[in-house]
């Protein structure tokens, strides 16, 4: 049985804990006490040496990054979220860094700006990054489900969170009504948990 460790309000750590409840394997959970610096104490830094989670453990074999995480979790047990095809691929990476980019730039920054006081952070900047590519998603997702392919990939899972909780940061999704509609479709999978401000669907 793998094991997480991460925190309940990190949205890195959540889209993991939410593909493993997708692909419905059972782990264990490990709650790393951020705000006490459990992060930067010696018993963790051995798991990660960059101080962050989420990690996943699997056996010998650890994983000190949520989309390498992501990655590790399709392709060990279900590939069909991780497409072979290398076009497909390619398409899937692009948005693993998208991740890591823009989207960690705009909405993950705002969020972290507002929600535990960043300030640090150029909210100005941040906030023009989150516009931009929210533009950018609500484009894509006008002509497609999902964004790649016909069924949801890790694409979708790494995406999803921080744009979900943009409202945390004070950045609005109503404008971006193709964004709402594939949230929506996100929260609908088989499998689907929450956070705090990403509710699950009540079940029919």
């Amino acid at each position: 049985m793998p094991t997480l460790y991460g925190h309940p309000m990190s949205g890195n750590s959540y889209k993991v804990k939410l593909l493993l409840s997708l692909l419905g394997i059972d782990y264990e959970w490990v709650t790393v006490d951020l705000l006490k610096g459990e992060h930067k104490q010696p018993k963790f830094l051995s798991l990660n040496s960059f101080g962050q989670v989420p990690v996943l453990v699997d056996g010998d074999v650890v994983v000190a990054d949520a989309q390498g995480a992501l990655f590790y979790l399709a392709h060990q047990h279900n590939d069909t979220w991780l497409p072979k095809d290398p076009v497909a691929m390619a398409n899937v990476i692009r948005w693993l860094s998208i991740t890591t980019g823009e989207v960690r730039q705009g909405p993950e920054s705002a969020r972290l700006y507002h929600l535990f006081g960043a300030k640090a952070i150029n909210i100005e900047r941040a906030t023009e990054k989150a516009t931009f590519i929210l533009d950018q998603l609500n484009q894509h997702l006008s002509a497609h489900t999902w964004l790649v392919g016909e069924t949801p990939t890790i694409a979708d899972v790494a995406v999803f969170p921080y744009v979900a909780l943009a409202p945390d940061g004070k950045i609005a999704l109503s404008p971006y009504p193709n964004v709402l509609a594939w949230v929506e479709r996100i929260k609908h999978l088989p499998g689907f948990i929450g956070m705090r401000s990403i509710e699950a669907p009540i079940a029919d």
